[in-house]
């Protein structure tokens, strides 16, 4: 009986954590400083383009990324979690997006084909990538010619959660990362207010 007691205390407290760390970490309402209508519009998709999304969890982008490449397009939902995969793809179901992908990937590999996506997609992930840029240099064999890699990651300039636990990346750092890895900014957005946002191209 104590056991149990014990048990329900810790689901409790475990429950309460992670909620805290969703609101936290997203900062109540993210549709509102996401503003993911306006990053959608300036990522300037077309039907019949192929997208990765990388990191897609459980896919706040990856339905309004399917919307915007169809008809014809597809969305590869990358992820390393196989638990938050099958969430995407009830969450797919339940908006009746059907040309999205699932692609269960390592934590150094992405597991899609070489030239296969216009464009990378990848937001909040950044900073939890080791070695990036070793990572994107890699990256660089699935994007089609013309192809762009897109980064949104929190900056450090707003959340406290964000800030306390190092889920962010200093805009310079982020820059020197990616020209490592041989890339160019070839668009530098300024309109979220706690994310750097920029476009990549290879160099």
């Amino acid at each position: 009986m104590r056991k149990t007691a014990v048990s329900l205390a810790l689901l409790t407290c475990l429950t309460f954590a992670c909620s805290f760390k969703r609101w936290a970490y997203e900062g109540g309402n993210r549709d509102a400083w996401q503003q993911p209508e306006r990053v959608i519009a300036t990522l300037a998709l077309a039907p019949g383009q192929r997208v990765a999304d990388l990191g897609s969890g459980t896919g706040y982008f990856t339905g309004r990324l399917a919307r915007a490449v169809a008809p014809g397009g597809t969305v590869y939902a990358v992820d390393v979690d196989a638990g938050v995969q099958e969430e995407l793809r009830e969450r797919m179901l339940e908006e009746s997006v059907d040309n999205v992908e699932s692609v269960l990937a390592d934590f150094d590999d992405t597991r899609l084909p070489d030239a296969s996506v216009d464009l990378v997609f990848t937001v909040n992930t950044f900073h939890h990538l080791e070695d990036r840029p070793n990572y994107f240099r890699n990256l660089r064999r699935v994007l089609r010619s013309g192809g762009r890699v897109a980064v949104i990651d929190f900056d450090g300039r707003k959340g406290l959660f964000v800030t306390w636990t190092g889920h962010y990346t200093e805009r310079e750092t982020l820059l020197g990362d990616m020209s490592s890895a041989g890339y160019r900014v070839a668009q530098d957005l300024d309109f979220l207010d706690r994310q750097s946002f920029i476009i990549f191209a290879p160099k």
